[in-house]
This record gives structure tokens, C-alpha cells and sequence, in this order.
């Protein structure tokens, strides 16, 4: 697979970028621009829920590559993204209980790459971000997680408490991260489970939080009060193994 994040210049190659079915995270427009290229990539942009950004002309100039950039900028993942569908499909390939880790406002490139590196050798059957304040499958993310992505499906959906909320249909319970919860030794985090861990400076959002069964705090004994985000997930996932394997 290649590591490298596509960015996509001009109308018509955008047009053509959104036809050919490939994952677009970020459309950037210029503002004032109505004619009609740009009404059939707005149009396309809706189809797949993909984030609308209108800048000024110089933000354009300061981003493209080519000069050419026609008042559209597109960026594509470097990845092609996972249905949530296909994850549970892998979980019964496997014999297993569903696994799923579900992040909730994680920008940086660096942690969602380990996150993915993580929920691969700790066997989750996917990743779960939203398509709004969180980073996408970019190159970063790609080198980071080291080859998991490869083997790893990653999803992203547009509102992560109905998410929640549809997966508890076929039978999930969801923990997320949380300093207040009860201690995650004392809890039953056995059976078909979704694992939710929030952004390191704000946590787990409170809708989120709430769709949540339980929460799971992490015994801390140090001067600080949190973790990085990836270190968090990677600690409750093999405490969700280890439960799984007694």
C-alpha cells in the first residue's frame, strides 16, 4: 500500500476524484465561488458527508502544490476507510466477540497511528472515528501505525452516539475512558464490547460519555492527572484481553 496523502487540485480532477469513488476527508473552496463545477463538487461532496471548508484565495495559494488550484483543494485519505459492517463480519470470521475501539476527538496523527498499531496486536476487530474534529487516514497516521493499517479496517461515521447506539442493537456494550469512572480491575469488560477513549485535553464528549454503559477509570498514582491517548487505550485493551483470556 502506499503511505502517501493524496492531494487533489483543480475542478475537474476534483469532479473526477469524487466519481471514481475515492475517500475525500477535506474539500477546501474559495469563497464566493458558485459557478457550476462547483455546485456538481458541492453536490458530490454531500453524497459522501465529506467536510466543506470555504477559505480565502490566499489560504488556497499557501496550500497548493501546483498554483493551479482552480479555488479547489481536495484531500484524500491514504487509506481506503472500512464499513462499521465489516468489522463485525470479521469478529464472526474469527469465532470471536466483537472488539471495537471508538475514539472521540483525536486530531493528532501520531496517536490515532498507534491507537490503530495497538488495536491491531491487542486483536480488535476495527477503529471507529468520527468524520468531524478528528484526523483522518493521512500519510502520518499511515507510518505510524507501522503496517497495521494494512490488516486493521478503520471506519468513519458521522455521529458516534448513534453509532453507539445501533451496535447496542446487535448486542455491544460500550466502556469508555473516564478518571471518575470505577476502577477498570473491578469491571466486567468481557463479551462483545466497543472501547471509547476520548481527546487527551478534553476526554470522552459528554453525549458521547452519556450513550456509554460504563466507565472505566485507570489507577494513577503519579502528580499528574492523564494520559496520552494512545498509552490510555493501550492499557484498557490489554486489560480487556487479559479478561478474556481467564
Amino acid at each position: 500500500m502506499r503511505y502517501e496523502e493524496f492531494t487533489i487540485e483543480g475542478r475537474n480532477a476534483v469532479i473526477e476524484a469524487f466519481r471514481a469513488g475515492k475517500p475525500i476527508d477535506k474539500l477546501f473552496i474559495q469563497d464566493g465561488c458558485q459557478d457550476g463545477a462547483i455546485q456538481t463538487i458541492l453536490r458530490e461532496a454531500k453524497k459522501g458527508d465529506t467536510i466543506v471548508n470555504f477559505v480565502a484565495k490566499e489560504r488556497l495559494d499557501q496550500m497548493s502544490d501546483t498554483k493551479k488550484h482552480q479555488g479547489v483543494i481536495a484531500y484524500a485519505a491514504a487509506y481506503e476507510y472500512a464499513e462499521v459492517a465489516d468489522m463485525l463480519a470479521l469478529a464472526k470470521e474469527r469465532g470471536e466477540a466483537p472488539f471495537l475501539i471508538l475514539l472521540d476527538g483525536i486530531e493528532d496523527p501520531h496517536n490515532l497511528g498507534a491507537i490503530i498499531r495497538t488495536a491491531n496486536q491487542a486483536g480488535a476487530h476495527g477503529v471507529i472515528i468520527p468524520k468531524r474534529r478528528a484526523v483522518g487516514l493521512t500519510a502520518t497516521v499511515a507510518k505510524t501505525s507501522a503496517g497495521a493499517l494494512n490488516y486493521t479496517p478503520v471506519a468513519k461515521v458521522t455521529n458516534l452516539v448513534q453509532t453507539i447506539e445501533e451496535l447496542k442493537k446487535q448486542g455491544l456494550w460500550f466502556a469508555c475512558a473516564d478518571m471518575k469512572g470505577e476502577t477498570m480491575y473491578r469491571q466486567n469488560l468481557t463479551g462483545p464490547i466497543g472501547l471509547v477513549i476520548g481527546s487527551e485535553g478534553e476526554g470522552v464528549s459528554r453525549l458521547v460519555k452519556e450513550a456509554c454503559d460504563f466507565h472505566a477509570a485507570i489507577p494513577m498514582k503519579g502528580q499528574i492527572d492523564s494520559l496520552n491517548a494512545s498509552v490510555a487505550m493501550g492499557i484498557l485493551a490489554y486489560e480487556i484481553v487479559r479478561q478474556r483470556m481467564q
